[in-house]
């Protein structure tokens, strides 16, 4: 073969191979964008669980007012933006006796934490808007005996024994939603909304 056939070969192997990846590219970026944001979800639920733990340990075992101690913790978040997609809750519990309902002593939301409707407490959501105006974000609702309340404790604490219970909630920003594909067949879509919880 020629020095000049080759050359002509090459060229056209050459011009098909940057064909085919043009083609190829939205494909791609179709499977990477999804994986993308798993990977997010899973960075960002990892650092909820770890925040949740701290949170309940911090409000068991020390004497630092419940704001201090949920600006403490979120200050250890990033790279989540908290202050933007985040809300974080302390509730004190208190039981009566096994096989009683437990009362709720107080209860303090983050007043640096986003105030997204899908973000309102799942131990006692009864709050509404009843929060304090002095920085303090305790729930003023609750009478100073506590309110009965069923929770995941209820029938297993003992007479005055009391728990911290403390949920971290984050909205994650994706970047892909779900797509139709045609034929009845969508892509999966990701719950944004993460959420966990930790007694203490």
């Amino acid at each position: 073969m020629h020095t000049e056939q080759r050359l002509k070969i090459k060229k056209k192997s050459a011009g098909s191979a940057a064909v085919e990846f043009v083609l190829m590219m939205p494909l791609l970026l179709l499977l990477a964008l999804p994986i993308f944001d798993l990977t997010r979800i899973i960075q960002a639920n990892m650092i909820l669980v770890n925040l949740s733990r701290e949170g309940a340990n911090l409000a068991s075992r020390s004497s630092q007012d419940p704001q201090t101690i949920m600006n403490a913790i979120a200050q250890t978040t990033p790279p989540l933006t908290m202050a933007t997609n985040g809300m974080i809750y302390i509730s004190k519990i208190m039981g009566n006796a096994p096989g009683t309902q437990d009362v709720i002593l107080a209860q303090y939301r983050w007043t640096q934490g986003a105030s997204q409707a899908n973000q309102t407490s799942n131990v006692w959501s009864a709050c509404g808007s009843n929060w304090a105006s002095d920085g303090s974000g305790q729930c003023n609702s609750i009478p100073a005996t506590g309110t009965p309340i069923n929770d995941a404790m209820s029938g297993t604490l003992s007479d005055g024994e009391v728990i911290y219970v403390v949920e971290v909630f984050y909205h994650v920003d994706l970047l892909f939603s779900a797509m139709n594909l045609g034929f009845g067949i969508t892509t999966p879509q990701f719950d944004p909304d993460l959420y966990s919880k930790t007694i203490f």
